[in-house]
Order: structure tokens, then sequence, then C-alpha cells
């Protein structure tokens, strides 16, 4: 991509900008892209006469932002570049292959994401593939589940479960470790484990979750990109237990018993 500066240079085209503040961001989704919504607007002003990439379709994957792309180029007379040749979006042959080139483009990545997408679940399927442990438990080298190996998160674990058992409600057990100023084991981003004061959500999560149980879940939630006003966002919703992909008891060590 950089190398197309020297190239254009070459060309005969002056005041060149190199746009890479969008790297690492995909051009697929609904990812905010401030280079490519800043480009889009200086082309919208007539400021650039040439808008160049190693392949123009990865501007932009989706057909929204393609076409937008394109159009705005058309109406202010800007042409598209690539390693190929110079597109003129006025003229219409040169529109119509633009229009072919972002089409097959995003075929092909919503392609590659089927295929993705696919291998995983059928990892999953076979109870292979572990995303991350959850607190009490660590991830294997062979993609496993296994206890912690400290004694002693082991022991709040089953604390948590032994007095739940015994009061019945999620509120109550709550309320029994904060009176007897009690912490239990949370897991940093790093993996690093700390201890702090108990809180509903984490206990809920831990006394509902069919994995303290030694059964091995996956596709519990379900992602959808959605639009609140005129910007779409991604949106992430918890499915009922019969539409998971995978629910398998006996698959780790438990801490406790399935049946309860």
């Amino acid at each position: 991509q950089y190398a197309m500066e020297t190239r254009l240079g070459q060309l005969g085209w002056h005041e060149i900008e190199v746009v890479d503040e969008d790297l690492g961001r995909s051009a697929a989704g609904s990812v905010t892209r401030t280079g490519f919504e800043r480009m889009v607007a200086e082309v919208c002003l007539g400021k650039v006469g040439a808008v160049a990439a190693r392949e123009v379709s990865r501007f932009a994957r989706n057909s929204r932002e393609w076409q937008q792309l394109v159009e705005v180029c058309r109406v202010v007379d800007t042409v598209l570049i690539d390693q190929e040749m110079v597109y003129a979006p006025r003229l219409s042959n040169d529109c119509l292959l633009l229009g072919l080139k972002g089409s097959l483009n995003e075929y092909k990545l919503d392609l590659l994401r089927q295929r993705s997408v696919e291998a995983r679940r059928e990892k999953a399927r076979r109870c292979e593939l572990v995303v991350s442990a959850p607190i009490g438990y660590i991830k294997s080298e062979n993609q496993r589940l296994e206890k912690h190996p400290d004694l002693r998160v082991q022991q709040a674990i089953l604390l948590v479960f032994r007095k739940f058992a015994e009061l019945g409600t999620v509120r109550q057990t709550l309320l029994w470790f904060l009176e007897h100023g009690l912490e239990v084991p949370t897991r940093t981003p790093g993996g690093e484990t700390l201890w702090k004061r108990p809180v509903y959500r984490s206990m809920h999560r831990m006394l509902t979750s069919p994995v303290y149980g030694g059964a091995y879940t996956y596709g519990k939630t379900e992602h959808f990109t959605g639009y609140e006003g005129a910007r779409s966002r991604d949106v992430c919703r918890r499915k009922p237990r019969e539409r998971w992909l995978a629910l398998i008891p006996g698959s780790h060590e438990s801490y406790v018993s399935w049946e309860v």
C-alpha cells in the first residue's frame, strides 16, 4: 500500500496523502473508520483528484459504503486507481466494473466468514473449542477445561454452591457472603486471579452456568446488527437453552453434580 505513494508520484500526481489511521479496523462491518469517513468528506468537497489503493474494493467490503464511494467519485469526477487500472466512475463501463468488483469482494468475504463460522461450530460439536475458561477452571493444552490448581479458588466456588443449596436463592447467598466479609475469585482480562467482594451479577452467572455442572456449552448467545438512528450497532442476545449449539454434560470435572 505505501509503495503506491511512490508510484503515484512517478505518474505525475502531487500532494499525495496516505490515509492509514484505519489500519486494523475491518471494512466489512459497523466499525467506525475515521480515515474512510474523512476521505469521503474530502472527495465530496472536490479536493481530491484520485483515490488509490492496491485493491480499490478494499476501501469498503459492504455494498452501502462501496456504492457511496463510487457515487461520490462519479459526481465530482474523481478517479479510482488500483494496481491494475484507472477507473473513471463517470464512464458507464468503469462504473459497471467497479460495481461488479465490489459485489464479488463482498461475496468472497461472506464465503470466508461462513467457512470460518462452520469450522468453529464443528469444533464446538466435538467439544474441542474452548474460547475462555470461567473462574475456577483453566484451559489445558489439549483445549479442555481443568479445575484451577489453587485449592483456595476451588474451596471458594464450592462454598458458593453449598450455601446456595442451603439458602435457596442467589440473593440470600450473596447477603451471606457480604455479612461474613468473604471474597470470591475473579479473573482479569489478562488471566490473573483476583479476590473481590461478590456482586449479584457475577454470583448469578456462576450459579446458573452449566459449566460448573461439568457440561460443555457453546452458542448460548446470538449477535446481529441493529440500527440506532442512522448508525448501525451490534446487538448480543441470549438464546433459549434448546437453541444452544452445544450442551454436552460430563465433558470435564464438575464442582456440583449435573442433576443438581
